[in-house]
């Protein structure tokens, strides 16, 4: 539901940072983050706390892509794109927060109120900070407030500079008139026939369903079941190890912090999503030895298991030939795997899944598993995960969100980054829910290894469809989009004359 409000956030911020500013959609976000908590935190029961949770998740869908256009619109070109990663990093440093927190109150009375009430703190810092900041100069410009425009710009560029970034506005603001014939209401038909704002909608919205289709947000969501599901039995041991991949998903974004106006949007993409293949043809590997060498089934011969063997091992035909996947699988009723007391890669008891039974499993000393089977290689579905943070991270957790804040015409740049941003959230949602469901239709290593084939066609298409933006003022980057043509080799500098340029639509 969180989700499903973050969708609604991101399209309504849109409209509200075209038609009132920047500013006000974040103020909004602010209020909304702090009734959210709010709600949740006094909340007598499931119905109470959902409301609360579609209210948090409005702010953050808000927040989402009007923080990082707010920062974009109000900085120097050379260090936007460290800015906007400034963001990205506070955003994952935050996560990592969270998890130590929650960890703090797991002994405090009432553990889950304070663990999400106290989101209402940041909302009510943000919020009285935001009320001494400016609005953004680009979006006073473009509603004919020129002088506190300039004020603005004033503050943020050397007096060499300032001229030319009026001047660009102003050409800017000429060029839409031009080719619009006004520069009033915009129409969803009219983004799809201005050439500029197509050609930046394709790349930007691609980039945010590739961000979500290559799995990262089941990486995050779902680090403590993968490494379940890796044959890591223990739910503790488990939740321990998914803090790894936070950690490695805030210190990625400090790398993107380094790199992203050095090496550039594009190349960092691209070496992005090329890592993020590498290792989820790991991740596949492992899961695919860990559900082809799981231990055999022997019959139950443990006393206090023998009258709960799995119904469907008692009556299957080719019973002898069972394994721990196999006992996994059944689901009338579902059935768990005793492992053996000696060697967890012994043949194991497969009896029906129960607290009840679990708790005996466990007081012989004997393993329980229910998502994963015992595996010797099990522990580098870790590695796996921490390989992809790394790659993931530096790239592709940060390139989506600064393209879509500086790659559209000022005219456009709300509407479009909350499309953009309605697409991220709903990509993330369609993602996460239905990732469970796929590792049981499918199975784990063919599900990764479909993630994989989109990160390859997300490879293929920043090539194709992405353009440079490093170091270009916001302006310069409309009229690039004008004349856009595709740079193949993204390692060459745009100076290099023989590159094969091809025009596209």
């Amino acid at each position: 539901m969180a989700l499903a409000g973050a969708i609604v956030g991101a399209a309504i911020g849109g409209w509200l940072n075209d038609r009132y500013g920047r500013k006000p959609a974040l103020l909004i976000g602010d209020v909304s983050f702090f009734i959210g908590a709010v709600i949740m935190a006094a909340a007598n029961g499931p119905p109470l706390l959902i409301v609360g949770r579609i209210f948090v998740g409005f702010g953050v869908g808000m927040a989402s892509m009007t923080s990082p256009l707010y920062i974009s619109e109000t900085s120097p070109a050379k260090i936007r794109g460290a800015l906007v990663s400034t963001n990205s990093f506070l955003i994952t440093g935050g996560q990592f927060l969270s998890y130590l927190i929650n960890l703090a109150f797991t002994e405090a009375p009432g553990t889950w109120r304070w663990m999400l009430g106290v989101a209402a703190v940041p909302a009510v810092v943000q919020f009285v900070l935001m009320m001494y900041l400016p609005e953004s100069p680009r979006w006073l410009y473009r509603k004919g407030r020129v002088e506190e425009a300039k004020a603005l710009l004033a503050k943020i560029y050397p007096a060499h500079q300032l001229e030319t970034e009026m001047q660009d506005l102003h050409d800017s603001v000429e060029a839409e008139i031009k080719e619009t014939g006004s520069a009033g209401k915009i129409t969803y038909k009219e983004l799809w026939r201005t050439k500029t704002v197509r050609r930046g909608l394709i790349a930007g919205v691609g980039l945010q369903i590739f961000q979500q289709f290559v799995g990262i947000n089941t990486v995050m969501y779902y680090s403590p079941t993968i490494i379940q599901l890796a044959g890591i039995a223990s739910n503790q041991t488990a939740l321990l190890l998914s803090l790894v991949t936070s950690g490695l998903n805030a210190a990625g974004s400090i790398v993107s912090i380094y790199l992203i106006d050095r090496t550039g949007r594009r190349k960092l993409a691209i070496v992005s999503l090329s890592g993020v293949v590498i290792a989820l043809a790991v991740l596949c590997g492992i899961f695919y030895h860990t559900t082809t060498h799981s231990p055999e089934v022997t019959p139950t011969i443990t006393s206090n298991l023998q009258d709960y063997t799995c119904p469907d091992y008692s009556s299957a035909a080719n019973a002898n030939s069972w394994h721990c996947m196999d006992c996994l699988a059944a689901s009338s009723p579902t059935c768990g795997f005793c492992a053996s007391a000696t060697d967890k890669l012994l043949p194991g008891e497969c009896v029906i899944s129960n607290d009840t039974l679990k708790d005996i499993c466990q007081g012989d000393d004997r393993l329980w598993y229910t998502r994963g089977c015992p595996s010797k290689t099990g522990w580098l579905a870790l590695c796996g995960l921490a390989l992809y943070i790394i790659f993931f991270s530096p790239g592709m957790g940060s390139v989506p969100w600064l393209v879509n804040s500086e790659i559209y015409p000022l005219r456009y740049r709300g509407i479009c980054g909350g499309i953009a941003a309605t697409v991220n959230w709903s990509s993330n949602l369609v993602v996460s829910q239905s990732f469970l469901s796929l590792t049981k239709a499918i199975g784990t290593p063919w599900t990764f290894l479909m993630f994989g084939v989109i990160a390859v066609i997300g490879v293929v298409f920043v090539l194709i469809c992405v353009p440079e933006t490093k170091g270009l003022p916001i302006e310069e980057i409309e009229k690039m989009l004008e004349n856009r043509a595709i740079h193949l080799k993204f390692w060459k500098k745009r100076s290099d004359n023989s590159e094969k340029n091809i025009e596209i639509p």
